[in-house]
């Protein structure tokens, strides 16, 4: 998907509204608010469950037609679109009626033009966690996205937090036999990771590569920037948080901006046992 999708604009907020204020305006939510035809205090319970129910069918269907027209202004006309399945669809309205937010309906119709050109994208899994992510989660996984690499050719990002040795003769000169990276320098504290573990974006185990071959250059990519490293020598293996499979999925919404502090420091991390090149 090559439009770019931001999630730091939460939206308009009333910053100066007291408390008070904002607690009468959720009364409008549940039909306690008057309005030019509806004086709640003159309606019965039952009325105003009506009432109730009918705003929030309106707001329903409100929500339903930014996510469709979102998802009309990304569909191509000179591309084959397919049916999708009768399922997919059903559970996909069900669960885009209830998404408020802008930023977040973006998302929602950006996968339904997905799914029409590419049938299978999108799993009801998927569909079911990005229901349930809220707009500051949905911020932490795109900070996430912009610090996650791909080693070589794989497809698949990892969110690099270091390397150790293990073993060789190297091992006996050095402090530690770990080097790692604080992502907590760099907008993504230990806290948001759990957070996106719990989300379901990231698996809760840290992962490790296999030993690294001396002398053999691994390619990194961050954020569409490509990085040499070449092993000064044996026994290294890095470290890293895998996306989960409903991580993968919805990592194809967003195309977060290249952390050009954190590529920095992530080139120094690196220094005293690979060679680096851009």
């Amino acid at each position: 998907m090559a439009e770019i999708v931001k999630l730091s604009n939460s939206g308009s907020n009333q910053p100066d509204v007291s408390a008070r204020r904002k607690a009468l305006q959720l009364g409008h939510l549940i039909g306690l608010g008057s309005d030019e035809n509806y004086r709640p205090s003159q309606a019965s319970v039952a009325e105003r469950s009506d009432h109730r129910l009918r705003k929030l069918a309106s707001r329903y269907q409100a929500n339903l037609e930014n996510v469709y027209a979102i998802a009309l202004s990304h569909t191509p006309s000179d591309v084959t679109g397919a049916d999708l399945d009768p399922d997919w669809i059903h559970q996909f309205f069900q669960l885009a009626e209830q998404i408020h937010n802008r930023n977040m309906q973006a998302l929602w119709g950006r996968i339904l033009a997905n799914e029409i050109t590419s049938p299978g994208s999108f799993s009801l899994r998927s569909l079911a966690t990005l229901k349930q992510l809220t707009h500051k989660e949905a911020q932490m996984f795109e900070k996430a996205l912009g610090m996650a690499v791909t080693f070589n050719n794989e497809s698949k990002l990892k969110l690099v937090i270091g390397f150790r040795h293990a073993g060789g003769i190297g091992q006996l000169f050095r402090k530690t036999d770990t080097t790692q990276i604080a992502l907590s320098q760099f907008g993504l504290p230990y806290s948001s990771v759990l957070t996106l573990v719990d989300a379901g974006l990231l698996h809760r185990s840290e992962f490790e590569t296999g030993q690294l071959n001396a002398k053999n250059p691994i390619s990194f990519t961050l954020s569409g920037k490509r990085m040499t490293l070449t092993p000064k020598h044996g026994h290294l293996v890095f470290s890293y948080y895998r996306l989960t499979p409903t991580g993968d999925e919805l990592a194809q919404l967003v195309r977060p901006k290249a952390d050009e502090e954190y590529a920095r420091a992530l080139q120094a991390l690196f220094k005293k046992d690979f060679k680096v090149e851009y």
